[in-house]
Parts: C-alpha cells; sequence; structure tokens
C-alpha cells in the first residue's frame, strides 16, 4: 500500500489533487488510517487513477468522468464522438472569427457587420424611382423612419427605393430571414457604408436575397443612428480568386 505522496509521486499529480479526487467520490483510498488520517491506497486505485487523467486528456470533465469510469466501452464511446463533434464546432466558429478579424485588417472598414436572424416584419411603403444613391438623403423622412433599396451593388443606372409612411401606402411584408446588419457610425457616410456592406458580403460568400434596410433610429435624447440590414444566404458556388 502507498501513501498519498507516494501515489502522487509516482503518477505526477498532487496530494491536492487527490484529495479533491476523494472529496468528490472519484478516488476514495482503499483505506484510512483511522489513528492518523493517513490515506492509503493500493494497485486498483493506481489503475482507477491512471484511468482518470486518461479520460481527462480526452478532454472529458470530471463529472462526466466520474459516469463513465465503470462504464461499458460503447457508452465511452458515445460519449467521444460529442467530445469530438463538440471541439469541432468550437474550430469552425474560431476559424470564422479569425477570418473576419482578418479580413478587417487587410480591408479596412467603415462597419463592423454582424451576421443574425430576423422575424417577419410588415411595413406601409411608398415606392420611388431614383438615378443615383446620393438622392436617397432627400427622400428619407425625418426619424424614426425606414428607407428601403433592391440593389446587389453600386447602380449603373435607375434603381427601386421605397420609404415608410403613415398614409395609405403600398402593404410590405418582410420574412424570417438570415440577415446581416452593422450600425453605421456618426462620421460615415451612409453610402459609403453601404458600399464597405456589399465588398464585405462579396468576400464572404454571400448573396443578397432581399432589400437592402435602411433604419433610421432616434433615441430619447435626440441623437440619430442607421442600422444597415440586408437579407442574405451564403451562394452555392463561392465565385474564384
Amino acid at each position: 500500500m502507498w501513501r498519498i505522496g507516494q501515489l502522487a509521486h509516482m503518477v505526477g499529480v498532487s496530494e491536492r489533487t487527490l484529495r479533491h479526487y476523494d472529496r468528490i467520490g472519484l478516488l476514495p483510498p482503499a483505506a484510512v488510517d483511522g489513528s492518523t488520517g493517513y490515506r492509503r491506497y493500493g494497485v486498483a486505485e493506481l489503475s482507477r487513477l491512471e484511468r482518470i487523467r486518461g479520460l481527462q486528456r480526452l478532454g472529458l470533465p470530471l463529472r462526466q468522468i466520474a459516469d463513465l469510469l465503470d462504464a461499458p466501452e460503447a457508452q465511452l464511446r458515445q460519449a467521444l464522438t460529442e467530445i469530438v463533434a463538440g471541439i469541432k464546432r468550437d474550430i469552425a466558429a474560431l476559424a470564422a472569427t479569425a477570418a473576419h478579424a482578418e479580413d478587417h485588417l487587410t480591408t479596412p472598414m467603415s462597419i463592423l457587420p454582424q451576421q443574425t436572424a430576423m422575424r417577419s416584419r410588415r411595413l406601409r411603403v411608398r415606392r420611388l424611382r431614383l438615378d443615383h444613391p446620393s438622392e436617397l438623403a432627400a427622400v428619407c423622412p425625418a426619424p424614426p423612419a425606414t428607407l428601403l433599396t433592391w440593389l446587389r451593388g453600386q447602380p449603373t443606372g435607375g434603381f427601386t427605393a421605397a420609404v415608410t409612411t403613415d398614409r395609405d401606402g403600398e402593404r410590405l411584408t418582410l420574412p424570417a430571414r438570415a440577415v446581416v446588419r452593422a450600425v453605421v457610425p456618426p462620421s460615415t457616410d451612409v453610402v459609403h457604408a453601404g458600399q464597405d456592406l456589399f465588398g464585405w458580403l462579396h468576400r464572404h460568400h454571400l448573396a443578397i436575397t432581399g432589400p437592402t434596410v435602411e433604419e433610421h433610429l432616434l433615441d430619447a435624447d435626440g441623437v440619430h443612428a442607421v442600422v444597415l440590414e440586408v437579407s442574405v444566404h451564403p451562394r452555392r458556388h463561392p465565385p474564384s480568386a
């Protein structure tokens, strides 16, 4: 039989770790000296400790290890399958985050686009025909108001727009959809921000599936903000570099 310090030295863990394992019922000692309180460990405990450490190296938390130490191999394999799937999801999320950061470093942006999901929305609008984006500022009513444009990039000619109205107008429903949203800083021209947003969508292989929504907001202090929102879905065949 080994004392706690001897077992700790043999395996390469701390005595504090072994006491914690005992406290949570993961690795009780084979015996405890009634007069001194010294823990004693045998071969069975050594084998159990090595299995605990092996399962930790596979990415399993202690609370799950407690359930799997004596479980059938099939149950362990299922747990490991779920661990691997979670790790792969985490890797994909981190890779996407790194790609977005690199994109911002290589292509300076006036905005920071975010992907999200929106519920359906009903509007009453008045449609317009414009010749150039510079005309948008003149047709958009005072905030709060919403401006919609059906563009895929910088227009080469006339294009359609719509503005919300309190009077009788065309009923327009925006369905539940995946979108990319961006808040336009007060110091940034909205047209320039829209061009940055379209460029970002192209680089991230996202196709525009509906109107660009330009939301003009006003807070209680009278501060004006603009939020751009574009309905998107992934392109089936990303363009070659």
